[in-house]
This record gives structure tokens, C-alpha cells and sequence, in this order.
């Protein structure tokens, strides 16, 4: 089974993905981030003020990141550069990503990638409102990736909010599950971990 997270910057995609994976850890599940297919920098977007557009769905390779995780789906291994912030070329590691009978999958164009959308069992849509999106990401780029308070903002306001209402917010209503991830949070893990054990079994029966 494929499950597949969804949610803007900030949103807890990350969070949400760790709880599953450890409370489904006896299924050993596969985990698949689509932040591991950004294009190198030189082939990014350029706005109109010269600034880089990460939140575009030409940001990723598409092509290789549809047949990556339909490879896994098929029940092959796959080998992908891991991706982290800032790392410069020589630091990025190669990791082999085994396939599962669990398989989750979590980034920003999971509905927007018809050949993701369609591999995908069953879709989360992370539901945060946006100033609390804003504070977290103004708390995780200030903090650990050293941007400034104006870099960010801008960001916000030219790149990241444009794309959550062009790429994500559009699909909300496709998706199998909203995710409250606020007060209620822990309420909706508990009501989607009972969703997803009848699947299990509803599949393993079949």
C-alpha cells in the first residue's frame, strides 16, 4: 500500500510522516520524500526580481521521480541522491530505498504529478492555517538554514503562498483524508490510524 502526504511548507508533512512510520513499524515501511528530485540550481526559475522559484512544479524532475516510485510500487529497489538544504555536491549521499508492503510518500505536488497521483493508494492532505505555516517556516529558516526574516517573507509572498493556492490547495477535496494538524492533531492521527489498519486488512484480504 502506497500513502501519500500532502501540505504546504510548513504544514508537518515530516511530523506526520515520522508518526506512521514508527507507529507502522513492524511493516517496516519505505519512505519516499519528493524533496529528494530537485533540479540542480541552474535549471530552476528565475522571478522577475532575480530571486530562485523553488515552488514550482518544474523545481523537480518529474520524469525520473514518476518512475522512481512506480519502480518501488513494482516491487523493485531504487537508488536516489538523498537531499539535504544547502549541501554542496561532494556531501550528497546515494541511499537504496527498498520496496514495502508499506510504502509513504510525502511532498509539496503529490496531487499535481499525475503519474504520482495515480500510484498512490491513499492521499493525506495536511490542513494548517497559513500564518501558522508562515511562523514555522519563519522559526525553521531563520533557525537552521540561516535566511533572514525580509528573504523569507519574501518568499512567502511571491513563491511559497502562489504555489500552495495554484498546485495544492486545489486538490483538498480529491484527498482520501484532511489532516487538522493543530489542537486536534492527535484526535486526527488516532480517527487516521484506524482508517488505515481496515485498509491493511481490506487489501489483505482481497
Amino acid at each position: 500500500m502506497i500513502i501519500g502526504i500532502c501540505g504546504g511548507s510548513g504544514s508537518g508533512k515530516t511530523t506526520l510522516l515520522r508518526r506512521l512510520s514508527n507507529h507502522f513499524k513492524d511493516m517496516n515501511p519505505s519512505v519516499f520524500s519528493m524533496d529528494n528530485y530537485y533540479k540542480p540550481i541552474h535549471f530552476q526559475h528565475i522571478d522577475e526580481n532575480g530571486e530562485v522559484n523553488f515552488d514550482l512544479p518544474s523545481a523537480l524532475n518529474e520524469d525520473i521521480l514518476v518512475k522512481d516510485l512506480q519502480d518501488l510500487a513494482s516491487g523493485k529497489s531504487i537508488e536516489v541522491i538523498e537531499y539535504h538544504f544547502n549541501a554542496p555536491p561532494d556531501k550528497n549521499v546515494l541511499i537504496t530505498i527498498s520496496p514495502s508492503e508499506l510504502t509513504i510518500v510525502e511532498g509539496l505536488f503529490l496531487f499535481h504529478y499525475p503519474g504520482v497521483r495515480e500510484t498512490v493508494d491513499f492521499s493525506i492532505f495536511m490542513d494548517v492555517e497559513l500564518s501558522v505555516q508562515l511562523d514555522r517556516r519563519l522559526y525553521r529558516d531563520q533557525e537552521s538554514r540561516g535566511y533572514t526574516r525580509e528573504g523569507i517573507l519574501y518568499q512567502w509572498d511571491n513563491h511559497v503562498t502562489p504555489c500552495y493556492q495554484n498546485f495544492l490547495l486545489p486538490y483538498k477535496k480529491d484527498a482520501d483524508f484532511i489532516y487538522r494538524n493543530d489542537e486536534r492533531a492527535d484526535e486526527d492521527f488516532a480517527t487516521l490510524v484506524q482508517i488505515l489498519e481496515k485498509e491493511f486488512k481490506s487489501q489483505k484480504v482481497n
